[in-house]
């Protein structure tokens, strides 16, 4: 078959999966992933209905990261989402998980940045200030390859509180726990030689040691449900939890940021990547659904209007990329191009 026909039949096999025999084609946009983003591209979303009329408004849920892009990865058509948000990278086995279902042409944008802020009870009246190497030993299922005995954050270095630690976090399911993993526990697994040295040598041992999370108690799953944590976290004093800069800078009046390194949570060391919990934010565009689906170009086109400094998301938290990355993210959504596996893992 010559190249000519191939991306025509593509696209008509698109249009056709994406039309019902009773319904006809699906009229609008539908989003699934993370809840980090969610707010985002919600904003997005409200925007692109005032602004367009004649298209419908996107449908955006928030079912977590790995849940969205399962849902994403799962085929082509209209039963499956034209977008996910993720608050972390595509992994390499969802990569190939989409193309295994025929979702060949993924488009990666990346949004801007968040910050994994650990959070603490503003009423609390000595804040925690913790390093990574801290919160690994704390939460790991097994720090530094021996059982896990600490009940209090002295118990994990003599300079922190006697209280107990309790931490709520997100599920599996969820890109901010992946981060989590990836951001804090792994570079305070690693602040030992000993797991550096124990990478090399046996590198599945190592990452079971340095990323699987105790589950005695003393890590508490909150779900997807970051306002929830947030009133736990804010309503009991002593307690931690995790989630993404932005819902801790909408409740500043009961939460708190905890300095990691001496670094506190902030706008500005996000954005310059020294505070250790900065993550980039993506959504990932089905390719295949651009021309199926009315109004999915001009909804990227609306991301892109506000994600710049001063623009309206901004307002709600996001933290924009620095000029040249954002620079790139533009160039994407401009040319639409397939992303490929490299950096993937």
């Amino acid at each position: 078959m010559d190249k000519v026909k191939r991306p025509l039949l593509g696209l008509l096999a698109a249009m056709l999966a994406l039309t019902g025999c009773e319904q006809g084609p699906r009229q609008q946009i539908k989003i699934v992933g993370s809840s980090t983003v969610y707010p985002f591209t919600t904003a997005v979303a409200e925007r692109f209905a005032q602004n367009r009329p004649s298209f419908h408004a996107p449908i955006v849920e928030a079912t977590g990261t790995g849940a969205g892009m399962q849902l994403f990865c799962s085929g082509v058509g209209a039963r499956f989402p034209d977008v996910a948000n993720a608050s972390r990278r595509i992994r390499e086995s969802e990569y190939e998980r989409c193309h295994a279902n025929g979702v060949n042409h993924i488009i990666e944008v990346p949004v801007g940045i968040d910050g994994l802020a650990l959070i603490e009870s503003s009423q609390r009246p000595t804040g925690f200030n913790l390093s990574v190497r801290d919160v690994y030993a704390a939460l790991a299922a097994e720090p530094f390859g021996r059982p896990q005995t600490a009940r209090t954050w002295r118990d994990v270095n003599p300079s922190l509180p006697d209280v107990p630690i309790l931490v709520y976090g997100p599920p599996p399911t969820s890109g901010t726990r992946d981060s989590f993993v990836e951001l804090m526990l792994t570079k305070g697994c690693e602040s030992d030689p000993a797991m550096v040295a124990l990478k090399a040598r046996d590198p599945r041992r190592q990452t079971r040691l340095c990323s699987r999370i105790r589950e005695d108690g003393a890590f508490v799953e909150a779900g997807e449900n970051d306002n929830l944590l947030i009133q736990r976290v804010s309503q009991n004093q002593g307690t931690v939890g995790v989630l993404g800069y932005s819902f801790m800078e909408e409740n500043l009046d009961r939460v708190r940021g905890v300095p990691i390194g001496g670094v506190a949570p902030t706008a500005e060391t996000i954005q310059n990547f020294t505070y250790p919990g900065a993550r980039q934010l993506f959504i990932y565009v089905k390719g295949e659904h651009l021309d199926a689906v009315p109004g999915l170009r001009e909804f990227l086109a609306e991301l892109e209007r506000g994600w710049g400094p001063g623009a309206y998301l901004t307002d709600r938290g996001l933290i924009p990329l620095p000029d040249p990355m954002r620079a790139q993210a533009a160039s994407v959504v401009q040319r639409l191009p397939a992303m490929n596996r490299a950096g993937l893992h």
